[in-house]
């Protein structure tokens, strides 16, 4: 199929940040962009060739936009189901599948797959409301501390929450949720992995994570990590292996935890671009995104391999600011050698809400670091 200055369409489900990146290399090879998305300001809204407002979540909607496509994709896995699996089942392409997404959406389905799959895990338990983990907790069946999550609906941070004690509980949404055991570890890692409908696929290098730690949010991804190359091995070999059993197409984050042990267990996948890519736009000589596009469209794979060592700072909107968005200090870090802000197109700020990213590319990582803590501390999201 020919998908470049051609009538091939490539439907994106999202209209968010991750959905603008990608739409970067649809108009780099003048492929053609449907989007879906609730949001009239939809960051993705100016950049594709046509613009649907719906919601994801409605069976009709995301079925009558889907019949579009050649080839389908999403940016967020929030999406409706059971009309991919029937658009699926009447011959549209869609990547990752359906079969993919369903296993990912439910954190404790999710968790499932991995015990069955003999893919490293912290330990956990599921729970159909906040009044049996209770009752669990009463009678020993789970020790405090321990980390809930929800099931559904989670994402940068929120639907995760740290138990230290009973009183915690009390706050909880009554909702299906996970208990999961605390694990001691040094480092939370991840691993993205790229794989097109032939097979083909490769990593990209390990990176590091450090977090914000009240908004529980990604603040810093560092490209390479500062690891042990044994550690680094191991956790690319954990995340081909969860490649392999999801049999997924497209890109798939793997995150984990490296142990003091030095183990490597898996927290949680997404089936997409991801956060802990996108110092690959500036430092990778095949974006994440480019990747992407490569994986769902059956071509080559390109080269993960990084031109020079990369860090990620994410741009959120700084407590007490509510309102139409002011970069403050965006000039001071434009200034600097090696320093690209990615502004995601979002006219209102809130706290922690993610309005772009920082990526800062050096020749040595310690320097590329050092800047970072600087942009970090210079820019400021805020509002008029």
């Amino acid at each position: 199929m020919n998908y470049f200055s051609s009538d091939f369409k490539l439907g994106i489900l999202g209209g968010g940040q991750l959905g603008k990146m990608l739409l970067t290399e649809t108009r780099k090879f003048d492929i053609q962009t449907y989007v879906l998305d609730p949001s009239d300001e939809a960051p993705c809204k100016t950049g594709c060739n046509k613009f649907v407002k719906g919601s994801l979540m409605d069976f009709d909607t995301v079925y009558n936009f889907g019949r579009q496509a050649n080839v389908l994709t999403f940016e967020i896995e929030h999406v409706n189901v059971q009309a991919l699996e029937k658009l699926e089942d009447e011959g549209i392409k869609i990547y990752p599948s359906p079969k993919t997404l369903k296993l990912i959406q439910n954190k404790g389905t999710q968790k499932d797959f991995y015990s069955e799959n003999n893919i490293p895990t912290a330990a956990y338990k599921r729970f159909e409301n906040a009044h049996d983990l209770k009752q669990a907790v009463e009678n020993g069946s789970v020790v405090i501390p321990f980390v809930w999550k929800s099931t559904e609906g989670g994402y940068d941070g929120m639907g995760v929450k740290v138990i230290k004690n009973k009183e915690s509980l009390d706050n909880l949404p009554n909702v299906q949720c996970i208990a999961e055991a605390m694990v001691p570890f040094k480092n939370e890692l991840a691993v993205i992995v790229a794989r097109n409908p032939q097979g083909e696929i490769k990593t990209y290098p390990v990176v590091e994570m450090e977090f914000h730690p009240e908004a529980n949010q990604v603040e810093y991804v560092i490209c390479p990590a500062r690891i042990d190359n044994k550690v680094a091995e191991k956790a690319k070999t954990v995340a081909l292996e969860v490649s392999r059993a999801f049999n997924h197409v497209g890109l798939l984050a793997v995150e984990m935890f490296q142990t003091e042990d030095d183990d490597i267990l898996v927290n949680e996948v997404a089936p997409r671009p991801h956060n802990s890519g996108h110092y690959s736009i500036e430092a990778s000589y095949t974006s994440q995104f480019e990747q992407h596009l490569r994986a769902i469209l059956n071509l080559p794979l390109g080269n993960t391999g990084s031109k020079a060592a990369g860090i990620m700072v994410n741009l959120v909107g700084a407590e007490g600011f509510t309102g139409d968005v002011v970069y403050e200090n965006i000039e001071k870090i434009l200034s600097q050698p090696g320093v690209t802000p990615h502004i995601y197109g979002k006219r209102e700020t809130r706290p922690f809400r993610k309005m772009g990213h920082v990526t800062i590319v050096n020749e040595d990582v310690a320097t590329a670091r050092k800047i970072a803590e600087e942009v970090k501390n210079t820019i400021k999201v805020i509002s008029k």
